[in-house]
């Protein structure tokens, strides 16, 4: 791998946290009354987006939607069966009780998106229209409305679930 090479996927991890980082940061800005702080970070965060898009273009690791799925899966797959397993018994064996709790909830998040992946995969030609909503706690991924009485990985009730668009 060349150093741009290198540089470009640095610089897609580095835009890429950047843009969460301030979007949190623009929560808890809103939180403490802070409205135009909260608007300037979502402002950086969006921008920085931008920056980790032309990162991963100019890389060439944006396919084509099969390719985009596979790529999706493998990585889902990877964090449930080996990255969050591992962050978990590290936790655990710390006795960081949040991080053990949110790392366990991620890796069954993960295991959810990597099956929905697929399932998009398989029904690429023909996919049932759905929307999709989102647990605000644990970030479980439901197909269509949920209408359970929890989240079935947290426990959170159904206020917890809002629409993504």
């Amino acid at each position: 791998m060349s150093k741009t090479a290198e540089n470009l996927m640095a610089a897609f991890a580095g835009e890429s946290q950047a843009n969460r980082k301030y979007l949190a940061y623009a929560a808890k800005a809103e939180k403490e009354g802070h409205p135009q702080v909260a608007k300037l970070f979502r402002a950086a965060a969006d921008a920085e987006t931008i920056h980790a898009h032309a990162h991963l273009r100019n890389a060439g690791k944006i396919g084509n939607t099969l390719e985009n799925l596979k790529d999706a899966i493998a990585g889902e797959t990877h964090e449930f069966k080996n990255m969050y397993p591992e962050m978990i018994k590290d936790a655990e064996a710390e006795g960081e009780k949040a991080a053990h709790k949110f790392f366990t909830y991620a890796n069954q998040a993960e295991e959810v998106h990597a099956t929905l992946y697929q399932k998009m995969m398989d029904s690429i030609d023909n996919p049932v229209e759905t929307d999709y909503y989102n647990c605000s706690v644990c970030g479980y991924t439901h197909e269509g409305p949920f209408e359970g009485d929890k989240c079935p990985i947290c426990n959170a009730s159904p206020s917890a679930f809002y629409k993504v668009d």
